[in-house]
């Protein structure tokens, strides 16, 4: 299959094989005549092909040898300017060999064809081959154009607890194909990057602060006014808990955000919200209190376990009991 996608690709046909082969055989023999005929003027003639043969040697080594060395330049040039734009190491090293196998398959092509060789059919060979290729391994050049994507627009990056594909965890590796992420019981997952770039990324630690939010629920006929108040009084007595005096310079300088993380559109926040508290629904056996605050990211999960305990400790104590199904039965007597 792969010869007769190289063939249509070249345009060469059995027949005009056949007739190449033909001429070859056909030329061989002229040559083997002029050499029993005249064999001084044969071997003179083969002594100035190989001079001429030799001269193109020595410019095709001549040329390959300053195209290389050009080559070369332009990688650490590339390496330089990677490195001063802190681009990504793995998007930064797929593009310098890219461009260093292309400008090498280029340069050998201009090479080959300083000998006087045709490069038309070469090139043809090529093109059709990496097509052969491209149709092989379509899944892996899907994932590979995921990575670029991903790598190029970057929604996470190493470090990051992410939510995709099913699947949640730290992001532990991102190469050009696939991303690799450690859940919390310990287990590595691999992630294709043609699907992961293609589905929904849930980003955990995409922003260095988070609101909290609880639900509480306590039984009827509690003083609502007194509850939401014992609430918001453990909620505010949480040193990691912000609040909305919160000085945001001193905090994003903490959190070690840059300038340029600031500026970006939805990054920064100007001022943190009061910690709330507010009646949110009347169900059947109890109701409900929504409770949110902001916290760093890195405290999220402990502030959200700590202070759920809190309340489940401290609020009885102070007459307001949590609800749970129950049926009351009147017994009557006659």
């Amino acid at each position: 299959m792969l010869l007769s996608i190289l063939l249509q690709a070249t345009n060469i046909t059995p027949e005009q094989i056949q007739q190449k082969r033909d001429s070859v055989r056909l030329g061989a023999q002229m040559m083997i005549e002029h050499a029993r005929t005249d064999p001084e003027g044969f071997w003179q003639a083969v002594g100035e092909t190989m001079l001429q043969f030799g001269l193109k040697v020595l410019a095709a080594l001549l040329l390959y040898v300053v195209g290389a060395w050009l080559i070369s330049i332009l990688k650490r040039g590339m390496k330089r300017m990677f490195e001063r734009r802190n681009t990504e190491p793995t998007l930064a090293s797929f593009i310098s060999s890219f461009v260093s196998i292309s400008m090498t398959v280029l340069l050998v092509i201009i090479s080959v064809s300083t000998l006087g060789v045709n490069t038309t059919s070469l090139a043809a060979l090529l093109a059709a081959g990496g097509m052969a290729i491209g149709m092989a391994l379509s899944g892996t050049v899907q994932n590979f154009a995921g990575g670029l994507m991903l790598l190029a627009f970057k929604p996470f990056k190493a470090g990051d607890f992410i939510e995709a594909q099913g699947q949640s965890g730290k992001v532990i590796e991102v190469n050009i194909t696939a991303t690799k992420i450690l859940t919390t019981d310990n287990r590595v997952v691999i992630l294709p990057n043609g699907a992961l770039s293609n589905g929904t990324i849930n980003n955990y630690s995409g922003r260095p602060l988070r609101r909290v939010e609880w639900l509480v629920s306590v039984s009827y006929g509690v003083d609502a006014a007194a509850c939401k108040k014992a609430i918001l009084a453990i909620v505010n007595s949480d040193e990691r808990v912000l609040q909305s005096d919160t000085n945001m310079d001193k905090l994003y300088k903490e959190l070690n955000i840059t300038k340029y993380q600031l500026s970006t559109v939805n990054y920064r926040m100007d001022a943190i919200p009061a910690p709330f508290v507010a009646l949110k629904s009347l169900n059947e056996n109890d109701i409900t209190f929504v409770v949110r605050a902001w916290v760093r990211g890195v405290d999220y999960w402990d502030v959200f376990f700590g202070l759920q305990e809190r309340f489940y400790t401290e609020l009885p104590p102070q007459g307001f009991t949590f609800a749970y199904p129950h049926v009351d039965v009147t017994m009557l007597k006659e």
